[in-house]
């Protein structure tokens, strides 16, 4: 069986910026053993697989090591890829996931995803934190429905932070985000996963879930601009509508080929 696959840097106007996504198009699932197969040699933090369920399309992700219930980079990746390679007719596609319907509209300047807003709360003691904070830079912690978020005062101390990845393994989350406000943006963030099998992840759509209404509470603006500052960076355009978050940003493609499997 051949089976066309991409690879994707979400996020960003230039290639190796940005998040890679692998994302494969099927006519009809693949078992759970093979696709979490594919990713592993992938090697990728996600790969998409999206296929016809009924009239609908439904959408899964897998890391390296397991299923995901949401990632927004490669939910990107697999819109770009429809309306680039797979004649997908319209402005906008609507997935099905395990979060959801999850839509991305197009238009003449980027992508944009259509997320739930996450539901957090502040964490008034977090014992573990100790180990993570020696330098006593993480202000408030908040709870999200899978990821634990630290808020710092500036942003070089997102820059400078450089994680325990032994001590964020211990945490009872999917993973961790740390942001601050921004020098020249509303805010930045970074994203550590290392249970899910992602020390840093580039640019983590989903996560922003979380910030945007935070950000947007703290700062008085329902539209932000954001950026991720991993190494390989990436910008992102936020806004909080109602129970709603909409994540705007830029794919460039790295590569279109087949698997055989």
């Amino acid at each position: 069986m051949r089976l066309p696959i991409y690879q994707v840097d979400a996020f960003t106007n230039e290639l190796y910026k940005g998040n890679p996504a692998a994302v494969v198009i099927l006519n009809k699932w693949l078992d759970d053993e093979t696709m979490q197969n594919i990713a592993m040699e992938n090697n990728l933090a996600e790969t998409a697989f999206v296929a016809p369920q009924g009239t609908d399309l439904h959408i899964r992700w897998f890391t390296p090591t397991t299923e995901m219930d949401l990632c927004g980079h490669a939910t990107l990746a697999a819109a770009h890829v429809l309306f680039e390679y797979e004649d997908l007719e319209g402005d906008d596609v609507i997935f099905n996931s395990r979060s959801g319907i999850l839509k991305v509209f197009r238009n003449s300047n980027h992508l944009t995803l259509d997320f739930p807003v996450d539901e957090y709360s502040y964490v008034s003691e977090l014992p573990e934190l100790m180990r993570l904070d020696n330098k006593n830079l993480v202000k408030e912690v908040y709870r999200g429905k899978t990821d634990l978020m630290f808020v710092m005062a500036r942003q070089e101390h997102i820059e400078n932070y450089i994680p325990s990845f032994d001590d964020l393994r211990k945490l009872n989350c999917r993973g961790v985000i740390i942001t601050a406000p921004g020098n020249e943006v509303d805010f930045v963030s970074r994203f550590f996963a290392p249970q899910s099998g992602i020390n840093e992840d580039p640019v983590t759509g989903s996560a922003h879930t979380t910030l945007t209404p935070y950000w947007s509470g703290k700062l008085g603006k329902q539209e932000l601009k954001a950026e991720q500052l991993s190494p390989r960076g990436g910008q992102l355009v936020c806004e909080l509508k109602n129970d709603r978050v909409l994540i705007g940003g830029s794919c460039k493609t790295f590569f279109r080929g087949e698997l055989y499997i």
